[in-house]
């Protein structure tokens, strides 16, 4: 007897339908085909386990199982269900008229309880794509699939009580999620607080610039001088997530298997910040089965690379281009995916081996030639990628022993919201130009030339500092964006003027000793 049932398989971010086809003979084999890896032709072992302690006996019968369509590789363990299910129906334990109305996924354990599976949210965007019924899904990620509108989502904990569900005899738990509602009651800002922050006013500034402007920023500074710790409350002055970004991110998130349990969305942009000893396929994705790296997990949020000329030189390298197109696309040999990788880079390095090149009260050993030496480990193409450099010096006493706290990142985050609703508005007729920071030459030239005065101060400035061509439109970029955070429409010289102060590693001087 032939026997059909729908599950999905995982491509980069996506779901894409898998049939599952079982036919049922008098034997006594089985044969698995349709391109399986090796958990799921280990699959039949607890199949059979699992439906012979649930009361289904699998023994005296020739099985052939077909995974369609046949060309797609089919990986991990969340086709235990459909497959189970099949071949119980074409052993006639029970019969239904509405396999064709779900789709189904998840482990089995060898007593027949399903177990969670990754991906649960693309598989029922899927689902509901195509127009499906409902869902049948363990538990544990139920809630994570019910954000999914206009979907029937059902929450399974043994086979047998799938089996009664599909005759009609048992019910199933449907769960349902407002989506917008949850979103909005459980939506969070980040923890850490620029009010714990005690001076770098400068610094605090540049941060914000980068955050309204969408920005990459490199902190350069000796150790202990708090890199990490403002690049820590970064996130918290970003505009708030939208339900969209949310919906993106956690897909993400679902598919690399680090969503937590009988989670609905994601409600705080996320922070990643990977050790410099970390591999290019965690950075980037990949590995023989492909998954979303760091730079994805990062999406929408912020990656923060701390000792940034520590990384190997090739796997920074390897970043430029999804800085540039804000996906990345991961190719091996048996598979080539793209992911989304949009995310701020916040970047913090010492000035040179010692970490001391220009401290205010240690003097820096490195002999010369050092501090450019030591900067030149980040390559120029990524530098260009990075529009803010700016210089952190440690925080006198006195600044630190001040009782009255510093301004609070809602009220920097006020600014940033303000200034990203005038970027949206000017770039409303550019679909995939959402910040200053992703302007194009063309756009550059149109939306942040600077008035007479401020293009012969930036004349001036690259004269007397030696900067480099490549400063010249990211001075501007940047310049924009602080007009913006004031509510000009032009950029004047003193916008300018802040924009160079911001460019410190282009000076012809600098690390020169």
């Amino acid at each position: 007897m032939l026997v059909k049932t729908y599950t999905a398989a995982l491509v980069s971010v996506d779901a894409h339908l898998v049939t599952v086809e079982v036919n049922v003979e008098p034997g006594a084999a089985v044969t698995l085909v349709g391109l399986p890896d090796t958990s799921v032709k280990e699959s039949y072992q607890r199949i059979e386990t699992a439906a012979e302690y649930s009361g289904y006996r699998l023994h005296g019968f020739r099985s052939v199982i077909n995974l369609s369509p046949g060309d797609l590789k089919k990986e991990g363990t969340a086709y235990d269900l459909p497959i189970a299910i099949g071949l119980i129906g074409a052993c006639q334990y029970f019969k239904s008229t509405c396999l064709d109305c779900y789709v189904m996924v998840g482990e089995l354990s060898l007593d027949g309880t399903i177990r969670p599976v990754k991906g649960a949210l693309p598989i029922a965007i899927k689902a509901r794509e195509l127009g499906f019924e409902g869902l049948i899904v363990p538990r544990e990620n139920a809630r994570e699939a019910a954000v999914v509108n206009k979907l029937k989502v059902f929450a399974a904990d043994t086979l047998v009580e799938v089996v009664r569900f599909l005759e009609g005899t048992g019910e199933l738990d449907l769960v349902q999620v407002d989506t917008r509602a949850e979103f909005e009651a459980h939506r969070e800002y980040y923890v850490h607080d620029f009010a714990d922050v005690k001076g770098q006013e400068n610094v605090k500034r540049a941060m914000e610039v980068a955050a309204a402007g969408g920005h990459n920023i490199l902190m350069v500074g000796a150790p202990g001088s708090g890199k990490s710790m403002m690049a820590k409350r970064v996130p918290g002055i970003l505009p708030p997530f939208t339900l969209g970004e949310s919906l993106e991110t956690t897909k993400i998130y679902s598919v690399a298997g680090k969503l937590a349990h009988n989670t609905t969305l994601m409600t705080a942009r996320p922070f990643r910040a990977p050790h410099h000893s970390i591999s290019m396929p965690a950075l980037v994705g990949g590995g023989t089965s492909p998954r979303p790296g760091e730079i994805s997990l990062a999406h929408n949020g912020v990656l923060f690379l701390d000792e940034l000329a520590e990384f190997n030189r090739s796997v920074l390298e390897l970043m430029r281009q999804p800085m540039e197109e804000r996906t990345i696309t991961v190719s091996r040999a048996k598979a080539t995916v793209d992911y989304p990788a949009s995310f701020m880079l916040v970047a913090a390095m010492n000035p040179c081996p010692c970490g001391y090149y220009n401290h205010p009260t240690r003097e820096c050993v490195c002999p010369p030639g050092a501090v450019q030496k030591y900067l030149s480990k980040v390559s120029g193409p990524l530098m260009d990628r990075i529009d803010i450099q700016i210089e952190i010096a440690p925080v006198p006493f006195e600044e630190i022993s001040k009782s009255t706290p510093a301004e609070s990142s809602s009220a920097i985050r006020s600014r940033v919201i303000a200034a990203r609703a005038r970027q949206t508005a000017r770039f409303a007729e550019y679909p995939h130009v959402h910040c200053n920071a992703q302007m194009t030459a063309p756009l550059t030239q149109r939306f942040a030339r600077p008035d007479e005065e401020g293009m012969q101060l930036l004349k001036k400035a690259m004269e007397r500092f030696g900067l480099s061509a490549r400063a010249y439109d990211r001075i501007l970029k940047v310049a924009r964006t602080i007009a913006d955070l004031a509510g000009s429409e032009t950029i004047a010289a003193e916008h300018i003027r802040e924009a160079i102060l911001y460019r410190n590693l282009d000076r012809a001087s600098w690390g020169a000793v």
